[in-house]
């Protein structure tokens, strides 16, 4: 299984929080996110942007 840093899993906890109370959005466009991996996927980006210990991505 992939190895995530601390700080990469506060800040996805953090995303899944904001995604389970409604108030998650989207980048540029501002919408909600309706959908779980997409919660996801935006909490490891933020991660990613943050200097956070994540795993490559698959190609």
């Amino acid at each position: 299984m992939a190895k995530y840093g601390e700080k990469a899993k506060k800040k996805i906890t953090k995303v899944m929080r904001e995604f389970s109370q409604g108030k998650l959005e989207s980048g540029k466009s501002g919408r909600k996110v309706t959908k779980r991996k997409q919660a996801i996927a935006i909490g490891i980006s933020e991660a990613r942007r943050a200097g956070a210990k994540v795993p490559r991505r698959k190609k």
